[in-house]
């Protein structure tokens, strides 16, 4: 083998892999591999729902920020048109419902960091509940388990505020009632939120925004703890700012944010 090269069994996990590196008959302790490893800056970012309202901010902000981003959508055509013109910009297709755990891991290899900026959308009232059970709990936590086995260092997820409500005696209020209407979602968007912090070992952020505004920001960032907030609105773009800050800060936290 030629000095420093890798040697990596697949599939690979920064944690789990067996590597090892060679020098002139030395032999690199694995520990000092996986401490290189983890302490290496923040370069390629996958954003998976890059052509909703908020994974698409995320995606031009990392692309204007300089970081190597792909998007991952599914409808790679749809990719095309969304983002044609901005440097930096891969595209691979992605789906949190349909796809194998493989093939997410495949898509997600090689990536520093994940924004998950998925979400059911609403369509037909009567599969509310199967949509959001889908896509913002077994698909977000199908795809987590993804991102652990290809070795991906930090994972921010955009949720939503109120998410934990019902533990925090908010189950009554006006926000965790409408918003939960549509599907359950907040109580689907708990166990996802849940999965992260507590099954996966990933360094991770969890931001749980207000109302989402697609108009520019009309106020301040307010930055609040974890079961904090139960009303208020932010603009879609300081979601996105906060998600890129966080990539490389707010190590194992959760924020509720919103404008004020």
């Amino acid at each position: 083998m030629p000095v420093g090269a890798w040697n990596l069994n697949l599939p690979l996990s920064r944690r789990q892999a067996v590597a090892t590196v060679t020098g002139y008959g030395s032999l690199l302790p694995f520990s000092q591999i996986v401490n290189a490893i983890e302490s290496a800056p923040i370069k390629k970012v996958v954003v998976a729902g890059a052509t909703g309202q908020t994974g698409s901010r995320c995606v031009e902000k990392l692309s204007s920020a300089g970081f190597e981003v792909t998007g991952a959508v599914r409808s790679i055509s749809k990719g095309k048109d969304k983002f044609a013109g901005l440097s930096g910009v891969n595209l691979a297709h992605l789906d949190v419902v349909s796809d194998t755990d493989s093939a997410m891991a495949d898509t997600l290899f090689g990536a520093d960091a994940l924004i998950i900026a998925v979400g059911f959308i609403p369509g037909n009232p009567l599969k509310f509940n199967e949509a959001s059970h889908s896509v913002d709990n077994v698909g977000t936590c199908r795809l987590i388990d993804a991102a652990k086995v290809a070795g991906v260092r930090k994972i921010v997820l955009v949720s939503s505020i109120l998410t934990n409500g019902r533990e925090w005696g908010q189950a009554k209020s006006p926000g965790f009632v409408v918003t939960n209407a549509f599907g359950n979602v907040l109580d689907e968007k708990i166990i996802a939120e849940k999965h992260l912090r507590e099954a996966s070992g990933i360094d991770y952020t969890i931001l749980r925004p207000g109302g989402l505004k697609s108009k520019p920001p009309s106020g301040k960032l307010k930055v609040s703890g974890e079961d904090t907030l139960n009303s208020g609105e932010i603009s879609r773009d300081l979601v996105a700012d906060v998600a890129i800050q966080s990539l490389t800060s707010n190590s194992n936290k959760v924020l509720e944010i919103i404008e004020e």
